[in-house]
């Protein structure tokens, strides 16, 4: 039985979360330059491995953090998630030195549970008719999250490249603060299975969901995918800055408008667009949005034009609630955190990849003296990346066993 509490409760924390996320992005340039005294093409390679170590880190936890949410309940596991932000901005506020950036990236990927136990807690609350609408509004928080974080870290930037940072801490302390008042929990106690170390492993766990052909079939489209999106959250700000010559204000305010195209679509198209095309034709959708967008991007000759063709990549905004609809349907409520953990490995294991791949890129044909001078490499990677995950999705997706997911979901 779906629970509007719970709903909204995630809807929010996402929010906040998101808004102390992207609250950073901004001023990431500045502070790794400062910190490293490298040019721009340098502190980028820098970026991209506190990506790398983050991503490792939510790779190991994520299956660990989402079995734990099915023995001990979704409450519990996501209050201390939340927690352990808190304590990572404070540390990188203060970092003055790389080893502490690095220890902070550390915690937030051991706690990276968040959004896989917030789509558990979404899967416990919808029924299968309703959970890739339900899915889209942790796209919709997104959005929003990324309207009024960068916007805001711009603006703190221009007093300094750590004001953010502690602004950051104080939004994801008030998120535990309401949640501890708020949350409901989700998962019934004789709904709840024991721990098994074995399923709790990113490996194990992988093995274990070898039952369920649909999710072997869509675990490489999502892997693909991720790691070509990464150019977004990996390279953007440096991008800018060095194409285009821009502030971090100007950062905040193209990733404020990228977050309002995501909320439109995922707040409100997302949840008219799939009930009438179904999962797989919306994914579809998302997935050639997403190609073309990153395609315009890299060979964007202005900023005018850069702002144009983010307005197609927000229909990518589809891929993953209509995948994570798709993926489960397939498993009983007691198995959902456990899925929502693999998901989120598999995103790890794209973040992982994809910062170091992107970053690598980007300082490498922005470098001055490079062979070839061309910021928007990541970009057309990313196009590339995506066209591979349109074929292995159209195999993956033969593997459904519900075909009405195919029509509505």
């Amino acid at each position: 039985m779906q629970s509007k509490h719970s709903l909204v409760f995630i809807f929010i924390t996402v929010l906040i979360d998101m808004i102390g996320f992207g609250i950073i992005m901004p001023v990431m340039p500045v502070l790794m330059m400062e910190i490293t005294g490298e040019a721009l093409s340098g502190a980028a390679d820098w970026g991209g491995w506190l990506m790398f170590v983050y991503a490792l880190l939510q790779f190991v936890f994520a299956p660990i953090l989402g079995n734990l949410s099915d023995r001990y309940g979704r409450r519990p596991v996501l209050l201390l998630s939340l927690f352990t932000y808190a304590i990572n901005y404070v540390i990188m506020g203060f970092a003055t030195s790389l080893w502490l950036l690095f220890v902070g990236r550390v915690l937030t990927g051991m706690s990276g549970a968040t959004f896989s136990v917030a789509n558990a807690v979404i899967a416990d609350s919808s029924p299968p008719e309703k959970r890739a609408q339900n899915f889209g509004l942790l796209g919709m928080a997104l959005g929003l999250g990324f309207i009024f974080g960068p916007v805001l870290g711009g603006m703190l930037g221009e007093i300094g490249p750590r004001a953010p940072f502690f602004a950051a801490a104080g939004l994801a302390t008030l998120n535990v603060i309401y949640g501890y008042f708020v949350l409901p929990e989700t998962l019934p106690a004789d709904q709840r299975r024991s721990f098994d170390i074995k399923r709790a492993n990113p490996v194990g766990a992988l093995l274990r969901i070898r039952q369920y052909p649909l999710f072997m079939g869509l675990a490489l489209t999502i892997l693909l995918y991720q790691i070509g999106h990464h150019a977004y959250p990996s390279t953007w700000s440096f991008f800018t800055m060095e194409k285009f010559d821009w502030s971090q204000a100007e950062v905040g305010y193209s990733l404020g408008f990228v977050g309002l195209l995501m909320a439109i679509v995922q707040g409100g198209l997302i949840r008219w667009i799939i009930p009438r095309l179904g999962s797989v034709r919306a994914a579809l959708l998302g997935f050639v949005a997403a190609a073309l967008s990153y395609l315009g991007i890299s060979f964007a000759g202005s900023g005018l034009e850069l702002y144009l063709w983010c307005v197609p990549s927000a229909l990518a905004g589809l891929v993953m609630p209509a995948i994570q609809a798709l993926m489960a349907n397939e498993v009983p409520q007691n198995e959902q955190g456990e899925l929502q953990g693999i998901i989120a490995s598999l995103g790890s294991v794209g973040a992982i990849i994809g910062p170091v791949l992107m970053t690598q890129l980007f300082g490498h044909y922005s470098a001055v003296g490079a062979d070839w001078y061309f910021p928007g490499a990541p970009f057309l990677m990313a196009a590339l990346l995506t066209l591979l995950a349109i074929a292995t999705f159209l195999r993956g997706v033969r593997t459904v066993s519900n075909p009405a997911s195919r029509v509505a979901s």
